[in-house]
């Protein structure tokens, strides 16, 4: 790992990803976006390991976008697909993601928070999608349609302008609001409140959720129910009824 990304694995099981180039506002660098597919890697293959968060150095931004001197330089025009290193998209992963924004998360920033599972924000974080203020496009922010209503999404694409956290908290795109100074513990509380629950129910209730997502209704409850199967059928789901009956905490294993 490089320093411009931190990787802090934690003995709890939660795993805390750094994008670390504050001064360049945490911008979407070569360096950055290598050390973000090497974090969301390691993180997937340490068992050990049930939840990440994402969250940037310094208390100004939490990710400003894609670099543009490089786009310049390069004279891209379609980014290749492979590029940016969004979870659940060019990343394969199977476990919760939480998207702790500390500060501006616009244009590749507001991306990647999008693409993680839930996000906290500092009531001092802002969200744009940029691109229309500088020529370019945002067809990865094609899934808000599911996060948000269809006339606010319309708005802040076409006009580019940034909404405040508090803003971005009533219209359903951040699940919990903190003050800068405990936005951290505010996602590890909610990473904790992850952790309680038994790994393979936990994984099978991720899944049940991108299934309804993108599938019609009967469809999505077919395809949960196969999803489902592998928790029915594990040591756990007896652990759990049986903890619940001897009023004691369940011993999960996972298994």
């Amino acid at each position: 790992m490089s320093d411009a990304v931190l990787f802090d694995a934690r003995t709890d099981g939660i795993a805390i990803i750094t994008i670390n180039r504050p001064e360049a506002r945490n911008a979407l660098l070569r360096e950055v976006r290598e050390g973000l597919f090497a974090a969301w890697e390691r993180f997937e293959n340490d068992p050990a390991l049930r939840v990440a968060i994402l969250t940037g150095s310094g208390d100004k931004a939490f990710c400003a976008g894609g670099d543009l001197k490089e786009m310049v330089s390069t004279g891209m025009k379609v980014p290749p697909r492979d590029m940016f290193p969004l979870p659940y998209d060019t990343i394969e992963l199977s476990k919760p993601t939480i998207a702790a924004v500390n500060g501006v998360a616009f244009a590749g920033g507001w991306m990647i928070a999008q693409a993680c599972d839930l996000c906290v924000a500092s009531t001092a974080a802002k969200f744009a999608v940029t691109e229309v203020k500088v020529g370019r496009s945002s067809p990865w922010a094609s899934p808000l349609i599911h996060m948000i209503p269809q006339r606010i999404m319309m708005e802040i694409l076409l006009t580019g302008k940034p909404v405040t956290a508090q803003r971005a908290y009533e219209i359903g795109l951040v699940n919990r609001l903190a003050e800068p100074e405990a936005l951290l513990d505010c996602a590890l509380e909610l990473a904790g409140e992850i952790l309680e629950g038994a790994p393979l129910s936990v994984k099978a209730a991720r899944e049940t959720v991108m299934l309804a997502t993108e599938m019609g209704r009967a469809a999505a409850l077919q395809a949960a129910r196969h999803a489902s199967e592998h928790c029915y059928n594990s040591e756990d789901a007896q652990e759990g009824p049986r903890a619940f009956a001897e009023k004691r905490k369940p011993q999960w294993k996972g298994e």
